[in-house]
């Protein structure tokens, strides 16, 4: 059964989560299929402390899911964990295009005096 983990409360632990390269490495990983945590070892020049460590971080973050089968963790990418990501950009798109928008029609208004 797969462990639920802690919401992230804001876009701060998730983007502190993916500050860290070797994170946003193992996240990558991940993406292509659940890994047990030896497997994901395997895959790294970082020691199996390290790894550990890092999944922890990224599952309280709400981006990677665990489970347990029998004395192996599972883990694997939560797309849902990304949300707050995705909101974050979303709003500063928008910004950027009605920013963009703005200028283009003060430049019309100007070339057209």
């Amino acid at each position: 059964m797969a462990r639920p983990h802690k919401q992230a409360t804001d876009t701060g632990d998730v983007f502190q989560a993916l500050a860290d390269p070797h994170r946003r490495q193992l996240l990558a990983y991940l993406a292509t299929g659940e890994r047990g945590v030896q497997d994901v070892a395997g895959h790294f020049p970082i020691s199996l402390a390290a790894v550990s460590q890092h999944l922890q971080i990224l599952h309280q973050a709400g981006l990677v899911t665990r489970r347990e089968a029998g004395r192996r963790r599972l883990y694997c990418v939560d797309p849902a964990g990304l949300a707050a990501v995705r909101t974050w950009i979303d709003g500063l798109a928008r910004f950027w295009e009605s920013a963009v928008d703005r200028l283009e029609a003060h430049l019309d208004d100007d070339a057209g005096q």
